[in-house]
This record gives C-alpha cells, sequence and structure tokens, in this order.
C-alpha cells in the first residue's frame, strides 16, 4: 500500500478499502506481516474482538530492541487485556462520565474565554497554539492538579511521544514524563488535596492495590491521553469548517447545532487516524482474510470513518448525517473514556469561537496547512485564522455560551 500522506490520506484509503479491507503491509522490524484495516464492517469487528489482544508486553516478550522507551508508558491501561484493563479503567471512569464533565464545564468556559482574550484582532492567530492546544492541556492538568508553571514541560514532552521517525526523542519524552509524574505523585503524598491525582494515589495505598508503576502510568496516560486527541479534535474540527463555509455559517447562526454537529466532525477527519497496537492471540478471519495468530492488527480509524459501504458520500461534510456509529473514539471495552470530556471542550471553544468571531478565517492558503509528521495521531502543526478589528473580543454572542 502506498503510504498515506498528512495532507490526504483518505485518497490513499480509499485506494486500499477497494481493493480488500483487510490487507497485508510490509514486515516490521519483528519480522511478521501486519494486517491492515481500512473497512467500517471490519474495524468494527475487530475493535470488539477478544482475539485481538493488546498486551504489548506479551507480544514483545523475549524480542530484541534498541528501544528504551519508559516502562510506565510501554505497559500501561491501553495496552493491558482483562481483568487488569478492567480494574485499572473502573479507576478512573468516574472522573469522565457526562455527570462529572458537566460540573467541569463552567472552568471550560473560563479557560476557554481568557485564551480568547489574547486573541489580536486584525492580525493572523494560530489557533493551534492559542486556543486547540492549551485549553485541553490547561483542563486536564487543572484536573490532575499539575501546577501551571509545569504545563509548558508537560505540552513539549507530549508533542515528542507522537513524532514519527524519532524513536530517540519518543523515548526521552517518555522518561521525563514519567520522571516527572513520579516527583509530582511524591509530592502530593506529603501534601495531600482532592484532584484525581489524589485519588489515584489514594487507591494505590489503599484497598485497590495499585502498584507503584501503575499509578505512574495511569497518571501519565491521563495526562498524555487528556489533551493531545482534544487539541487534535479542535483543530481538525475548526478546519473543517473554515473549508466548508455554509457548515460554518450555519453553525455561528445556530450555535445549539453544534454538539449534534461533533459526530459528523469527528467521523470527517478523527483526531487518531489509526488505532493503537493490537495483535491475534489465535488465527481469526476478518473481511474475507485469514489472519494466524501473532500478527500485527491496524485499525484505520480515519479509512473506517470513510467507507462508503456505511456512510453515503464519505467524502461529503455534511452536519445533518447520522453520524454516532463513528470510530473516531474506538470502540468495545477499549473505547476513549474521555470522549465525554472532549467533546465538551470542543463544543465550548467552538461555541466561543464562531460567537465571538464570526468573520473568522484561514490566514494561509488550504494548501499550505501543515499536518504533524506522525502514524497515530492526525493534527495540525498550525492553523492561522484571521478576524476583524470591528468584532472586538466581548461580542454579544458569547452570550451564547
Amino acid at each position: 500500500m502506498t503510504e498515506p500522506t498528512s495532507h490526504d490520506p483518505y485518497t490513499v484509503y480509499t485506494a486500499a478499502r477497494s481493493g480488500c479491507p483487510v490487507e497485508v503491509i510490509s514486515s516490521g522490524p519483528t519480522r511478521r506481516s501486519s494486517y491492515l484495516i481500512t473497512g467500517y464492517a471490519e474495524a468494527r469487528e475487530a475493535l470488539g474482538d477478544a482475539r485481538l489482544s493488546k498486551d504489548t508486553a506479551a507480544f514483545f516478550a523475549g524480542k530484541e530492541s534498541s528501544r528504551t522507551l519508559h516502562r510506565a508508558l510501554a505497559h500501561n491501561m491501553l495496552a493491558s487485556d482483562p481483568p487488569e484493563h478492567t480494574r485499572l479503567r473502573k479507576l478512573v471512569t468516574g472522573a469522565f462520565t457526562t455527570g462529572a464533565v458537566a460540573e467541569l464545564r463552567p472552568a471550560i468556559t473560563r479557560i476557554t474565554e481568557e485564551l480568547l482574550d489574547q486573541w489580536t484582532p486584525d492580525e493572523p492567530f494560530d489557533f493551534i497554539a492559542g486556543l486547540a492546544s492549551p485549553l485541553p492541556v490547561t483542563v486536564i492538568c487543572e484536573l490532575l492538579g499539575v501546577p501551571d508553571e509545569d504545563r509548558p514541560s508537560i505540552r513539549s514532552w507530549s508533542t515528542e511521544l507522537f513524532t514519527a521517525g524519532a524513536p530517540d526523542a519518543i523515548d526521552a519524552a517518555s522518561h521525563s514524563l514519567a520522571t516527572y509524574m513520579s516527583e509530582l505523585v511524591a509530592s502530593k503524598r506529603a501534601h495531600p488535596g482532592t484532584t484525581l491525582l489524589d485519588r489515584l494515589i489514594a487507591a494505590h495505598d489503599g484497598e485497590d492495590a495499585l502498584t507503584e508503576e501503575e499509578l505512574v502510568s495511569l497518571a501519565v496516560l491521563l495526562l498524555v491521553a487528556g489533551h493531545e486527541t482534544t487539541t487534535n479534535f479542535l483543530g481538525n474540527a475548526l478546519l473543517a469548517l473554515l473549508l466548508h463555509p455554509a457548515a460554518k455559517g450555519r453553525l455561528r447562526e445556530h450555535p445549539d447545532q453544534i454538539p449534534a454537529a461533533l459526530d459528523e466532525l469527528l467521523r470527517f477527519d478523527p483526531p487518531v487516524s489509526t488505532a493503537t497496537f493490537r495483535f491475534t492471540t489465535e488465527p481469526i478471519t476478518l473481511g474475507g482474510t485469514e489472519i494466524p495468530a501473532g500478527h500485527p492488527v491496524l485499525v484505520a480509524l480515519g479509512a473506517a470513518n470513510r467507507d462508503p459501504a456505511r456512510f453515503s458520500e464519505p467524502d461529503h461534510l455534511d452536519l445533518d448525517r447520522d453520524a454516532p456509529a463513528h470510530l473516531a473514539f474506538g470502540h468495545g471495552i477499549h473505547r476513549c473514556l474521555g470522549a465525554p470530556l472532549a467533546k465538551a471542550e470542543v463544543e465550548i471553544a467552538l461555541r466561543a469561537t464562531l460567537g465571538r468571531f464570526p468573520s473568522i478565517r484561514l490566514a494561509i492558503a488550504a494548501r499550505d496547512v501543515q499536518w504533524r509528521h506522525t502514524r497515530l495521531v492526525r493534527g495540525l502543526v498550525a492553523l492561522p485564522v484571521s478576524v476583524r478589528l470591528r468584532e472586538g473580543k466581548h461580542s454579544s454572542s458569547v452570550g451564547a455560551l
């Protein structure tokens, strides 16, 4: 299969899916063929199949590797199967329920408004650096209790974790994050508080018996996953609207339709292009393709969301589409537990941005938009936008929040 480009991976995905929704791709360092899933039905089936394990420790056991990824990142909740996965997920699910997220909405709104206050009308402004990145970082850091002065480092290390073709930088960032989190845990033990991290520490020291490595791993995962994909979700969503003026205008005029539009925006250009690592524990058949035991299976979520067998005219952004069945958040027991928080942040951010700056537009040509060089997530390096001075920073439209 031709390597998808960051700017437009969907053309390549379409070609691959038209040949076969489950395709053998070139062998990697394990010398075993991998299988790429681009069809919707096959992807959904794979994501919910218990015969596809996420236990990376088991898969790579005994295999030589030059990588030095910290164990806290190499062996986390996402890289585990039941019952370990069930136990770990149960500890944090309560923090991301719809009810729990509703309590965070005033704080999310406040952070959003403070960030928008820093925009300079009539000058190009980077939406990623100015809102899409700092908003979710601030929210998850406040939830976990990460001090303000440490947040720029968290953002930098997290970005490095997803850099394609830079294993040394990824490994170094993993150690920086794990070391930082270990030190933060120690600090909170000495000075307990009421944050989510404090509750996880209590679980470690109580009946749930989290090991120290599990505690640090879970905290790092929440820190990284809690903002990285939301940044991409928000950036991709605004770009899609800027490239589809009618859709942008509709949501600007009818902001109450934004929550319903989020699923279509997620389907159209999801923040995660390929689901995290899985491998077969026994022979299985997907899409008529037989996959032997012990082989990696890559689920291309972006490709599945553009499958015409599931979504008519999939390359068309349609805000009236019935899109909640998209796979942008995954499916099954590993479905993103932070989905309610991500949706709340993007809804509030889009509502505030379109309400305050209704004439917002791209400040560069669409072809010049730069995408991050990574295979797992799909997001923008920057998104330069322009707004008009006459709109000011306290438009009455913000009252819709």
